[in-house]
């Protein structure tokens, strides 16, 4: 595997006797387990199993991806039908009784590792350790804040009954916890530290909240995020890839762009799949990999359309006539395999037309010759190119063009495309911009909800309620906890 790991080697040693039938073990240098954890190598080395759970980024906001208006899974034929709960999500007319199941793997697979963190916080006294703790409980606080809004503040492993916060509580608590680990949290990049939570990750982390903070709270706050951005480009830790693909690659856990990611490896830690999700059924021979894609997500064909050809981060889209990897061409049902960005209708005929419907995503090198159904690439949760997008939108709102077009531009710049001027960088152009280069990376509802985009109809959508901008609060959830209250609309 790719990524560092922590182990602990205990061996245990036996000292015979001169009976040959004592058989009793004498063991040296075994810890026993209600001892372990005094020391701080020892406090941080139970912390990785915690750092497990971030693993569940790209799936949950890969499914929830299918709610905005980058990504679409058409019913196509009996395929993908599944009780029409991707239309509904698509459409934004999803139910919380139908989709109860949708909506409580977010809520699980956040509140899960935070009720573990909060059992090993109770009893970690290293410091360094326990800003790590608090600053990833934070995180998936965050993420709940974002998805939720009203939710629970869990910080006491005692509370098996805890009460609903409001959003804008949640918003303070989580800056709060955040700013307060932040001092003890390391500089180190890489490493010991890849897929670990130092200060530049916190920055992220406040630099998205204090962007979002409007929507969160009703209160901006421009400046913050441009001085939590600005704390990581200062830094001259990360640096942008020549190569905008390189951050992507099959082996790219050394990408200089990546701030933080979770790792993933075909075999021993399995869940990055998404080949297997968008791929056309015929490029399993494309591809040389050992099973049959799903043919779902694809492109909108709006959003597919506003990536010019020169720009290079077109490549990231499979159209056009699809060949075997032994160049011979693929054909369905004996006509050509052309995938056709066009997407017709988000309830599709059975047949081959159908099956080609949609551009394919490739943004993740697919890895050839892969026997199995998850990919080695590890996932980039938070990386530069969205720093550079960041700080110059805040320096946008906030008037200052000219520091805008700076940032903007060197992402323009990587891409090939022209550079924005002050009469062409709008926020409508802007989000424009941040759609085609943080496309399939889970970004894109929580900008559309900043830029007030997400209620607008797009294809096959129509405009939706503005309840709808928050997810209903999970049913299983409230029955477990009648403190809870279902979000309004709902």
């Amino acid at each position: 595997m790719k990524r560092n790991k922590l182990i602990l080697a205990l061996s245990a040693l036996m000292l015979g006797t001169q009976a040959c039938t004592d058989l009793t073990e004498k063991t040296y240098d075994v810890i026993p387990t209600n001892q372990f954890g005094g020391t701080a190598d020892q406090q941080a080395a139970l912390i990785g199993p915690l750092y497990n759970a971030l693993g569940g980024y790209w799936e949950n906001h890969f499914w929830l991806n299918t709610s905005t208006d980058e990504q679409m899974i058409p019913t196509r034929g009996g395929d993908w039908g599944d009780g029409n709960q991707w239309v509904r999500l698509y459409t934004h007319t999803w139910d919380p009784a139908l989709d109860n199941g949708r909506f409580n793997g977010p809520w699980t697979w956040c509140y899960n590792p935070i009720s573990k963190i909060n059992i090993h916080l109770a009893t970690v006294t290293d410091a360094k350790t326990k800003a790590e703790l608090r600053a990833l409980r934070a995180m998936f606080h965050y993420q709940m804040l974002d998805y939720f809004g009203n939710v629970i503040i869990s910080d006491n492993k005692d509370d098996l009954a805890p009460k609903q916060s409001t959003r804008k509580e949640v918003f303070n608590w989580i800056e709060k916890e955040l700013l307060e680990a932040y001092p003890d949290l390391v500089e180190t990049v890489g490493g010991a530290y890849y897929t670990r939570f130092n200060k530049y990750v916190v920055d992220m982390i406040l630099a998205k909240l204090y962007l979002n903070a409007e929507v969160y709270t009703g209160t901006p706050r421009w400046q913050d995020a441009i001085t939590r951005c600005d704390n990581i480009i200062k830094s001259n830790k990360f640096s942008l890839a020549p190569d905008f693909f390189s951050t992507f690659s099959v082996n790219n856990q050394n990408a200089p762009e990546s701030i933080l990611s979770t790792a993933f490896d075909k075999t021993k830690r399995t869940g990055f799949f998404i080949q297997m999700a968008t791929l056309h059924y015929k490029q399993q021979l494309e591809f040389n990999i050992g099973n049959s894609p799903w043919n779902g997500p694809c492109a909108v064909t709006e959003f597919f359309n506003s990536f010019t050809k020169d720009d290079l981060r077109y490549k990231m889209w499979m159209v056009g006539q699809r060949f075997a990897a032994d160049g011979t061409k693929l054909m369905d049902d004996n006509i050509p395999l052309v995938l056709n960005p066009e997407v017709p209708a988000l309830v599709l005929p059975a047949g081959a037309d159908s099956r080609v419907r949609g551009a394919r995503c490739a943004k993740y090198e697919i890895q050839k010759n892969n026997p199995y159904g998850d990919q080695d690439n590890d996932f980039v949760i938070f990386r530069l190119g969205d720093v550079y997008l960041m700080r110059g939108e805040a320096y946008l709102r906030l008037g200052k063009t000219a520091e805008a077009l700076a940032d903007v531009n060197v992402i323009r710049a990587r891409a090939g495309v022209p550079t924005y001027t002050a009469a062409t960088l709008t926020l409508d152009e802007l989000l424009a911009e941040r759609g085609r280069e943080l496309a399939w990376e889970g970004h894109r509802r929580q900008d559309l909800i900043r830029f007030g985009q997400y209620n607008k109809a797009w294809r096959f959508k129509p405009a939706s309620q503005a309840f709808r901008n928050l997810f209903p609060i999970p049913n299983d959830q409230l029955a477990l906890n009648k403190n809870l209250k279902q979000n309004p609309g709902y």
